[in-house]
């Protein structure tokens, strides 16, 4: 008599998974993916999550973590499929670090300052794993504004820091003036460069994320841009810079009012 007890959503998700990678009669195409090709939907899907939640749709957010999910469910698979570890390994690995990483809650690790505990652990972690420099283990794959970020309030802990904003200000100003006087393509690439790490820097020393900034600052840009279109009738190309500047400023005019 066939089992017919309904199945945890997440028991159901891995079976459909496993059959979806299955040499008899699985998906051509989830069949041929491996870490490396799924990698890139991994980090579309997560910000398609801060998409979501930007948007604040309840549906959306939900439906967007699903697909986040699915992408966990995937890499676990292949890992399975190559005899390395399984989604339970995964799921086991993970619940282990918030146990340890939380003695206060899960211990008898009291302490008065849970943050400074959280870096402490994390730190023996890092050692046990390999390198064991104050920058060790910020991954290589963040977007360059986290990253620098990151790099700058770990480089931060150990003490090397601005005392206060006055200082990452004047420094974007000489990164500036590095730019102008850069003589070729190579040094000016290396200059902007240093210049956007100054910016992140000072961003980080006002108590700002700048990857959120950034970000916050393309979507205006973004609604700006497309209420020009419309107020040129559909499209910018062809009119004179001076016409779409003032496209430009009605359009800031209207959304201060």
């Amino acid at each position: 008599m066939a089992d017919t007890a309904p199945r945890a959503p997440i028991d159901r998700l891995l079976a459909i998974m496993r059959q979806l990678r299955n040499p008899d009669g699985g998906c051509e195409w989830d069949l041929a993916q491996d870490f490396s090709t799924i990698a890139p939907y991994t980090i579309e899907e997560a910000y398609e999550v801060s998409d979501a939640i930007a948007g604040g749709d309840p549906a959306a957010i939900c439906d967007e973590l699903g697909d986040l999910l699915l992408q966990v469910v995937f890499h676990s698979q292949i890992a399975t499929d190559g005899g390395l570890f399984g989604f339970d390994d995964v799921a086991n690995a993970i619940s282990d670090k918030m146990e340890r990483r939380h003695p206060h809650i899960f211990g008898d690790g009291k302490t008065a300052d849970v943050r400074q505990q959280w870096e402490q652990i994390k730190a023996t972690e890092r050692a046990a794993d390999g390198p064991t420099g104050a920058l060790a283990g910020v991954a290589l794959s963040l977007p360059a504004l986290l990253r620098a970020q990151k790099l700058q309030g770990r480089a931060a802990r150990v003490g090397f820091d601005w005392p206060d904003t006055e200082g990452p200000r004047d420094k974007i100003a000489e990164e500036l003036a590095e730019v102008a006087a850069a003589s070729d393509d190579a040094e000016r690439h290396e200059e902007v460069g240093d210049l956007l790490f100054a910016v992140v820097n000072y961003a980080r020393k006002l108590g700002i994320d700048a990857e959120g900034a950034l970000r916050d600052a393309n979507l205006k840009f973004a609604r700006r841009f497309a209420a020009m279109e419309e107020r040129a009738g559909g499209s910018l190309a062809g009119l004179p810079l001076d016409a779409q500047e003032d496209h430009w400023q009605a359009v800031k005019a209207s959304e201060r009012r």
